[in-house]
């Protein structure tokens, strides 16, 4: 319990004032009720980041991650996620087989984990099968986009309906909850994928996410969490 709501409860206590007694109740209760909004914070120090270099623009608050083979992340220290609302800014690179951009949540360890990512390089492509490539979830470790593809197909991949520029910054906004997974692109109301998640990985780490031998640049993450 903070300071702050000691000092509320203390003073509900002792005042004798019901129009006083009501408004700390209307305190107390919208701030436990209240989801919990967690802004990433922005240094080296925040980051554990498992097969990648990082480096932040200080001016842009941006992290980049550099090209390497296999996946990388960035995992955000003292920061946890379950179920809520994830959202973020990311820019990849319109080159092909050369961009894989987006998050892992619910991480159990470095192997473990869902994840949804984006092929810029999908999406203004002229061939619809690639354009349907845009979107993707996966959950590690058994089941990557192959097997998902191959067994599922266009289930947990999905074209993006008003494409963002591929070479340009775009805004990701991900609800999660144990039944479903939905994911919108820059402001769009209807959802680019939704889908009914795979496992349930009892994990809580969360970080930005490059596929393999893709970089990735990512900002103003912000996580609410139910």
């Amino acid at each position: 319990m903070t300071k702050t709501v000691k000092a509320l409860f203390k003073h509900l206590r002792s005042s004798k004032n019901n129009l006083f007694k009501g408004s700390i109740l209307l305190l107390l209760i919208t701030g436990i009720a209240s989801p919990k909004i967690i802004l990433a914070q922005n240094s080296t120090q925040a980051y554990r980041v498992v097969n990648r270099s990082m480096h932040l623009d200080k001016k842009s608050d941006a992290l980049h991650l550099n090209e390497v083979e296999g996946a990388g992340i960035a995992w955000i220290k003292n920061k946890t996620f379950t179920n809520g609302t994830i959202e973020f800014d990311v820019k990849g690179k319109d080159t092909l087989q050369s961009s894989f951009v987006g998050i892992a949540f619910n991480g159990l360890n470095d192997t473990t984990y869902q994840c949804i990512y984006f092929r810029p390089f999908n999406f203004l492509a002229a061939d619809p099968v690639r354009k349907s490539h845009a979107v993707q979830y996966i959950a590690m470790p058994r089941h990557d986009w192959p097997t998902l593809r191959d067994n599922f197909p266009n289930q947990y991949e999905q074209p993006i309906s008003t494409p963002p520029n591929p070479n340009e910054w775009f805004h990701v906004k991900i609800q999660v909850s144990e039944k479903q997974i939905s994911v919108y692109v820059n402001g769009n109301k209807d959802a680019a994928l939704t889908l009914k998640p795979l496992v349930n990985t009892w994990g809580k780490m969360i970080g930005y996410w490059a596929g393999n031998g893709s970089g990735g640049d990512w900002k103003n993450l912000k996580i609410t969490s139910r």
